[in-house]
């Protein structure tokens, strides 16, 4: 038992925890590209408030659908390499993703697929990136047939293999996990709801077979049109209960033709939405129904549709947002003033209340670690909601603090790190 307790306090005592260790993350898209809507902007120049920077796109060599290459229009490759850098080391993160919009990528045997690989990792180890984006459209996946578990088209089968094997090779260059994240459109994740067939629900094979090496999946939450939720209601892009209502799909799971999709920890999933009007050809949201959807995702704000979460307590541990662009952020023509989208990001996750940002404020629990009940102490006995959560993000317990030592039965948890949510704060114990 001694050798056990003296386990979970060096847990807690050696932070941070890999839970608490993700800071919320605001993903931004860079374009290669100069327009005049939307200019080309130094790498290293992006606005600091962006942490991962998604290099759009690596894309296939000409005559080829497979074979990928990543050429700067700007700068030299090795001036590129080095703008790579700096922001690597101002601590962000930069992936290389691939595919985008006009670019389909198909493999369709063995030989196209290693030479996907190959051409890939060389990509990342020239440049130094820290990982992959996917972000096939169009003909890039489909379903004919199988499951989700079980899928059987070459395409899907040789892309998750790919990942696979480029991953594998970034850590034997590296020695550590490469970065993976992903960007499909509503239509082939959501849309399984719908149908299990072309497009429909046809990265669903490829989120599950990755799910444990996935750090963020951001499906586009634009160029959409309406969907179902999985309390079986259609909700339509550009509002907040479309945000809601996505967002928890894909965290709770949901029933497809091709069977059961299980849902991903809230931690790896982030919530996708272009930066003005302009950046899409649909689904802008306004900042302020963006901040409400987050809010009440984020489980410190009021429901701001008609959506209910299935969750009571919401996802505080929801990763972050997403944009398409950091280009259309930067400029002013589109919304009242530049990187309107980065600034609505820091509004609502930069008050301290995920759990990457843990603050010790007006509540404590204590003893901790313990075995059988801890207190949770606050300076208010009005009969305040509590949350408990696992590392995952998933709600396992709720009840009301009805004195200001309300004391919680825990005897039924497994021994491990849980975390209390009061008030917008956030404490982490250990029961062993």
């Amino acid at each position: 038992m001694m050798k056990k307790l003296l386990t979970i306090l060096s847990a807690i005592l050696l932070l941070p925890v890999w839970a608490l260790s993700q800071s919320p993350a605001l993903v931004g898209y860079w374009h290669n590209w100069d327009i005049t809507s939307a200019p080309y902007i130094m790498l290293d120049s992006v606005d600091s408030r962006y942490n991962i920077i998604d290099v759009a796109f690596a894309v296939p060599q000409a005559g080829t659908d497979y074979q990928m290459e990543f050429i700067p229009e700007q700068v030299s490759p090795a001036a590129f390499a080095m703008q790579v850098q700096n922001l690597q080391n101002q601590g962000r993160k930069v992936i290389i993703s691939m595919g985008g919009a006009t670019a389909p990528v198909s493999l369709d045997n063995t030989v196209e697929r290693d030479s996907f690989v190959s051409s890939m990792t060389s990509i990342i180890n020239f440049y130094g990136f820290d990982g992959i984006d996917i972000d096939f459209e169009g003909s890039s996946v489909s379903v004919s047939g199988g499951t989700i578990a079980s899928p059987v088209d070459a395409k899907i089968i040789n892309l998750i293999d790919a990942v696979k094997q480029i991953m594998n090779n970034y850590y034997a260059t590296y020695g550590k996990k490469m970065m993976l994240t992903m960007a499909p459109e509503t239509a082939f994740v959501q849309g399984g709801m719908s149908a299990f067939g072309s497009i429909w629900g046809a990265y669903l094979p490829v989120i599950d077979a990755l799910r444990d090496s996935l750090e963020i999946l951001h499906v586009q939450l634009y160029n959409s049109g309406t969907m179902f939720g999985i309390d079986g209601n259609i909700y339509t892009q550009g509002t907040a209960d479309f945000i809601v209502a996505m967002t928890e799909a894909v965290i709770q799971g949901f029933n497809t033709s091709g069977g059961m999709f299980a849902g991903l920890p809230a931690n790896k999933v982030a919530v996708g939405l272009p930066a003005c009007t302009n950046a899409a050809g649909g689904g802008y949201t306004d900042t302020a129904s963006v901040k409400a959807a987050l809010d009440y995702l984020l489980g410190k704000g009021p429901k701001p549709g008609t959506y209910t979460l299935v969750q009571s307590g919401g996802y505080p541990t929801l990763r972050g947002m997403m944009t398409w662009s950091i280009n259309w952020d930067a400029v002013n023509n589109c919304s009242s003033s530049s990187y309107q989208y980065a600034e609505n990001f820091q509004k609502i996750f930069g008050t301290g209340t995920s759990l990457a940002e843990v603050k010790l404020q007006n509540i404590f629990v204590f003893p901790n670690p313990a075995s059988d009940k801890i207190y949770i102490s606050t300076n208010s006995d009005s009969n305040k909601p509590f949350y408990i959560y696992d590392m995952l993000g998933k709600m396992i317990l709720s009840n009301h603090c009805s004195s200001t030592k309300q004391e919680v039965n825990i005897s039924t948890l497994s021994n491990g790190i849980y975390y209390v949510k009061l008030e917008n704060q956030i404490l982490k114990f250990a029961k062993y």
